[in-house]
């Protein structure tokens, strides 16, 4: 088993693979997919994830939007920085140096899981400045109480042997992978539970998500949050068992702009479920923003238009 993903070997049937190039940014080689024209929109995945998480989503958005679509530090096939990188600071800042490489500004910003505090950090640093961000059962509170007291010194202690990686990545059995996705709330097809089981396949994918988890540090963000002058759309899926849908209503509470459409039914993959249903809503903020232009039916009959034809002179 390689410890690393590789392009030629995991990435030879990658989803949206033609899209696909390797750039150079905060002395990392990133993996980044770009497809469409139009209007820049940034998506940042979850903890764990890559970009095939957006292998029915991004091709969608790209009939509207120029989509951004990196591998977090890390993750998927790009390059893994420094332990202490893996930080909410840290990969706030590298994505922003990828986004200035590129020199493409996102007017939209969408972001899954921990992938939407990466976001929310870089509006607040003033790194980025969209029209609006796109919560997808964004993970953007810290916990509390036991589970607080427990799961970060937990991951840091995983994170730190470096054995960890290896075994959790050597027992990523396809079982154990649907069970994991299911515990979820989500349930996807075979292709998806595959792609899923091909990067948790490589201890550094696996190591990479460990520090992450164990640099994450949510306090600070939770306390800013208020101060987010970026209007925050919580889509949110009413099955999530992993960001419980309660936490979007605290957040709306913290946020002034923040607003929340439920996806019923759907878990914390609802993107991967419902590829379609959660393009629409994205576009329907961006039209609501000035980012899109108004759909048809939304565009006001002009009084010549309204007007029938005059008769043809004699």
């Amino acid at each position: 088993m390689s410890p690393d993903l590789d392009w030629a070997r995991e990435g030879r049937d990658w989803p949206n693979r033609d899209s696909s190039r390797f750039v150079r940014a905060a002395g990392l080689s990133w993996h980044v997919q770009v497809l469409g024209e139009g209007p820049t929109l940034l998506l940042a995945h979850g903890t764990a994830a890559a970009t095939h998480s957006w292998r029915g989503l991004a091709p969608q958005l790209a009939r509207h939007f120029q989509v951004i679509a990196p591998d977090l530090p890390g993750h998927g096939f790009t390059a893994r920085p420094p332990s202490r990188r893996q930080s909410l600071d840290g990969m706030a800042a590298d994505l922003a140096e990828l986004v200035r490489t590129l020199g493409s500004p996102p007017e939209i910003a969408v972001g899954h899981s921990a992938g939407v505090a990466i976001l929310c950090r870089m509006a607040l640093a003033g790194d980025i400045d969209p029209r609006a961000i796109v919560s997808l059962n964004g993970a953007l509170l810290a916990f509390r109480g036991a589970a607080g007291q427990v799961f970060s010194p937990l991951a840091k202690l995983l994170a730190a042997n470096p054995l960890t990686a290896n075994l959790v990545s050597w027992f990523s059995s396809r079982r154990s992978v649907e069970r994991l996705i299911a515990e979820t709330g989500s349930q996807l097809d075979r292709t998806g539970i595959e792609l899923y089981e091909r990067v948790v396949s490589s201890p550094s994918h696996v190591g990479a998500a460990l520090e992450m988890m164990a640099n994450w540090d949510l306090d600070a963000l939770e306390r800013e949050l208020p101060t987010l002058k970026v209007p925050l759309v919580q889509l949110v899926g009413s099955n999530d068992r992993a960001i419980p849908p309660s936490a979007a209503e605290k957040v709306r509470r913290l946020v002034p702009s923040a607003t929340i459409v439920m996806q019923k039914g759907l878990g914390h993959l609802a993107h991967e479920e419902r590829p379609a249903e959660t393009a629409a809503e994205i576009v329907a903020v961006a039209r609501r923003v000035g980012v899109l232009p108004p759909a048809p039916e939304d565009v006001p009959v002009s009084a010549a238009e309204s007007r029938p034809p005059a008769d043809d002179a004699p």
